[in-house]
């Protein structure tokens, strides 16, 4: 049963549509990105948040001591690492946080993939690649890229939307299916296409 994320959540407005349709994991941006948000407004977003669904923090190449910050304040549950963080990095993180970690992959080959799942995280996130972008696209990678003995669990990420998340699901098993600009109108959550987008999911389920 693939589980999924709405990504790129900034205001009120979002937590009250994610409170109703309850998505596994939102997604804080702590990098820069049009949905970056900061310590206080995502202190303040996480009260207001389902106590079922759970938080991801987005960084890229954050100084650790901030991530640690969100975690033992209990701002975010996750932690997405999006940017060039190596193991002595994650291992590092490992020690002074109990978080689990995703670790993003911008994906160019199948080797590639398999080199990355040897990091000490507990998942990957597959997302498309594109030069000098470290997520966000909105576009789709080539799927068959990902490797069939990839052991790890991964959250499927790049351009998935209301056309293609079912087959994703279908074809590829994904921990979880990730999304953000699909669900959205004009740059802002749109409540009737996060509401179809987990509706399709939950439905395959």
């Amino acid at each position: 049963m693939s589980k999924i994320k709405i990504c790129g959540i900034k205001r009120t407005e979002d937590i009250e549509i994610v409170n109703k349709y309850k998505p596994d994991y939102i997604g804080f941006i702590f990098s820069k990105s049009p949905r970056q948000i900061d310590f206080e407004t995502a202190k303040e977003l996480k009260s207001k948040l389902d106590k079922g669904i759970r938080v991801v923090g987005v960084f890229v190449n954050e100084p650790i001591d901030f991530i640690v910050k969100l975690c033992i304040s209990n701002v975010i549950d996750v932690v997405q690492l999006h940017g060039d963080e190596d193991d002595e990095y994650i291992k590092q993180l490992r020690t002074l946080v109990k978080c689990r970690i995703i670790k993003a992959v911008r994906v160019k080959s199948t080797e590639q993939i398999l080199q990355e799942e040897q990091k000490k995280c507990d998942f990957l996130l597959l997302d498309t690649y594109k030069k000098d972008v470290y997520g966000g696209s909105g576009e789709k990678f080539n799927w068959d890229l990902i490797p069939n003995d990839l052991v790890k669990e991964y959250f499927l990420a790049g351009g998935l939307n209301a056309n293609n998340i079912q087959l994703a699901i279908k074809t590829l098993h994904p921990f979880c299916v990730d999304v953000s600009s699909s669900v959205e109108t004009d740059g802002i959550k749109d409540e009737q296409k996060v509401k179809e987008i987990i509706e399709k999911v939950r439905s395959v389920n």
